[in-house]
């Protein structure tokens, strides 16, 4: 398996909005199957004489064996800088991360990309320069970035007061109880509360509703395309703790579309199997290198 460099993360994103109406009106709705299961399948490595030397890498593999031996989902992050890494040293910190499901974006005052490794848990964080470039290498160990859940100082989003006073519009139907519901949900909600999930798919909504929503509900910096069964994109809004999440088969039909109140939706999350089975998958892959380190 063929890692990308850690200085060009490619992620490949599309922005929030339904897909066209079937035509036939009779045709059933029907969750269409996956083309294909994604399995784990173990990256391929050069052999441990090829990278005896490189102590850079040495010095990452053990960094990475330690935080993900001692993370569980719902600690703080653990991240270390690895901008000033050897090239030789980052390449071979690629091939064992490889690239994993779940990407995400982080469009702010500033921009950062992350992509999840095939390891769940295990991301690589990428600060970008102004004009784009990259400027700094991370590694973070957690269930979710933290950037998904804590946007930067000073970008802070709109309280759920903002939707006091919001005037209809004519050709709405549901627009306007959705966002009462939001509005009461947003206030309430605390940390350590479940989601609270309006299911639009199964709401009558017309073309008005949906272009209002949008508009009212505003769109924040992060954006997430997580792959498996289809894809879910999950995208903030201009409200803390407000996201759409939008799934997709894999004839890109939408086939839920909901709104979710909470600090981040489970779906971007690794959970604590997930990472039970990285810290598993790591020891195996870091095996057969550097036989000092500590097991």
């Amino acid at each position: 398996m063929r890692a990308p460099s850690i200085e060009s993360i490619p992620i490949h994103l599309t922005g929030p909005g339904s897909q066209p109406e079937e035509t036939d009106g009779a045709r059933p709705e029907t969750l269409d199957l996956p083309r294909e299961i994604a399995a784990y399948r173990p990256p391929e490595l050069p052999g441990p004489e090829r990278v005896a030397h490189l102590q850079g890498a040495r010095a990452a593999a053990e960094w990475l064996r330690q935080a993900l031996a001692g993370y569980r989902a719902g600690d703080p992050s653990r991240v270390a800088d690895i901008t000033a890494l050897d090239p030789e040293s980052r390449a071979l910190v690629n091939q064992i991360l490889a690239e994993g499901e779940v990407s995400l974006v982080y469009r702010g005052g500033l921009e950062a990309r992350m992509q999840e490794s095939i390891l769940a848990g295990l991301w690589r964080v990428i600060w970008l320069a102004p004009d784009g470039t990259p400027a700094r290498g991370l590694i973070e160990v957690c269930d979710v970035p933290r950037l998904a859940r804590h946007r930067l100082e000073g970008e802070a989003g709109r309280p759920p007061e903002a939707l006091d006073g919001i005037e209809a519009e004519a050709g709405l139907m549901n627009a306007m109880p959705i966002l009462s519901e939001l509005r009461h949900q947003l206030g309430a909600w605390k940390p350590g509360d479940s989601a609270y999930v309006v299911n639009l798919t199964q709401l009558p909504l017309s073309e008005q509703d949906a272009a209002f929503l949008e508009r009212v509900l505003g769109r924040g910096p992060v954006e997430t395309l997580a792959r498996g069964y289809g894809e879910c994109h999950i995208v903030s809004t201009g409200f803390d703790r407000l996201w759409w999440v939008r799934y997709h088969n894999n004839l890109e039909k939408l086939i839920l579309n909901t709104l979710e109140v909470v600090d981040i939706p489970a779906v971007a999350c690794a959970a604590p199997e997930d990472l039970a089975d990285s810290r598993q998958r790591l020891e195996g892959l870091l095996e057969p290198y550097w036989q000092d380190l500590e097991r």
